[in-house]
């Protein structure tokens, strides 16, 4: 039988195109990121992302940076129910707050609230927040409000305002402690509320300890698990903003076979009073110099990457620098568009929702002051599986191990978070 050859040539063509394409496919779209874990493992990961282009779509293969491959994270397990109540009418009373001091702050305040409302049966009415500055702003400039609405859905109702013949009234004002307890509500606050209906919580903090109780209703460590650890998250503007940094950070640790810690350092502490009281082997806040050591004693690698929790760069923190050559602060690696929205006078408290989300994620985390950042990051690290949180001490041996110093909160899961836990 012959063959035309019209046929054989087009034949040809068509596996000539083929292997063009193949070949053009595996050089131009497919990039390999190797990742060195550790001096015995090596391993090679492929990323795919689809890009759209008009209507069709092209897989493309890119480098990007890997977050994680292997962690030092341990697996946690969350066991807390959300308890499945019917939300209360806005008919039945409400409950205002607001948020004051800092995110370290806020975390405790909003916990306490959401429990008294939903042991009131009431409506929590979305918070304002009022900084170190005396500004007063609305809920949204720092978070998301409809994270935090639908995360305590089925808990208590949260609205945006008070009704219209609620809004001229003054609320009775009731000073409730941190951690507020059910016998407190039942005692102090449920008589009151049953014949006001409108109350303000003004929330005071007579010790900053989060050590976990002895056991509680299991509802009402539900209502707290949720609301501690999942009803707060950053607006999304700013979410993206702190997840940069944090790229950015980890990035760096990477490439020089490091790892991110991150350092609760105030250097406006360092001159208190308090901070010179030595309690024990540990003092209640750190020098830069005395950190810098602490970390060279535990044989941290020089090429770690260290975050300050400081804005500008000074010269107290020069020890750190020569010591780590790769510390920054804020304004070493925020973005420069973002610098004149999170940096200026007046802005603290988005600085400090940076701090917290950075700490909140980093691999290891350092707290050079004692206080309630410090407990409020350790249980976000606790539910997150991040528990790499080493508090300095002033006597380190020439055999000290990081294990040696690893926070009590975790070393004997003391933490109010191991709570919510498994």
């Amino acid at each position: 039988m012959a063959v035309d050859p019209r046929q054989l040539v087009a034949g040809f063509l068509t596996i000539s195109m083929f292997v063009m394409v193949g070949n053009m496919i595996k050089r131009d779209h497919f990039d390999t990121i190797e990742v060195s874990l550790s001096d015995s493992s090596r391993v090679q990961v492929n990323v795919i992302k689809v890009e759209e282009k008009k209507t069709t779509q092209v897989a493309k293969i890119s480098t990007i940076p890997i977050k994680t491959i292997v962690s030092n994270k341990e697996i946690v397990r969350q066991c807390w129910v959300k308890p499945l109540q019917k939300p209360v009418a806005s008919t039945e009373g409400f409950v205002t707050f607001s948020l004051t001091t800092g995110p370290e702050f806020h975390i405790s305040q909003v916990t306490d609230a959401v429990v008294i409302a939903s042991q009131l049966g009431a409506s929590l009415v979305l918070p304002t927040i009022r900084g170190n500055e005396g500004r007063k702003r609305n809920f949204q400039y720092i978070y998301d409000a409809q994270k935090f609405t639908t995360s305590l859905d089925g808990i208590v109702k949260v609205i945006q305002e008070l009704p219209q013949e609620y809004a001229s009234k003054k609320p009775t004002i009731i000073r409730v402690p941190n951690r507020v307890t059910k016998e407190f509500i039942s005692k102090t606050i449920e008589p009151i509320f049953e014949t006001k209906k409108f109350v303000h919580l003004s929330i005071v903090f007579p010790s900053i300890t989060l050590k976990k109780r002895d056991a509680q209703n299991g509802d009402f460590i539900g209502v707290a698990c949720q609301a501690m650890f999942q009803s707060l998250q950053l607006r999304s503007d700013l979410l993206e903003v702190a997840e940069t940094m944090i790229e950015k950070l980890k990035v760096l640790s990477i490439e020089n076979g490091g790892q991110l810690v991150a350092i609760e350092f105030r250097s406006d502490m360092l001159n208190k009073k308090s901070c010179m009281v030595v309690r024990g082997r540990r003092k209640s806040c750190y020098n830069a110099s005395e950190v810098a050591e602490f970390l060279k004693k535990l044989r941290f690698n020089a090429n770690s990457v260290v975050y300050l929790t400081e804005t500008w760069w000074h010269g107290e923190l020069n020890p750190l620098k020569e010591a780590f050559p790769r510390t920054y602060t804020k304004d070493d690696i925020i973005p420069a568009e973002k610098k004149r929205q999170f940096l200026q006078v007046g802005n603290r408290d988005l600085q400090k929702a940076l701090d917290f989300h950075i700490c909140s994620n980093s691999d290891t985390f350092v707290p050079a002051i004692s206080g309630l950042f410090y407990g409020n990051i350790a249980g976000r690290r606790i539910i997150s599986g991040r528990t790499q949180i080493l508090v300095p001490s002033q006597v380190v041996g020439s055999s000290a191990a990081p294990s040696d110093f690893m926070s009590a909160y975790v070393s004997k899961k003391s933490h109010l978070a191991y709570s919510c836990l498994c």
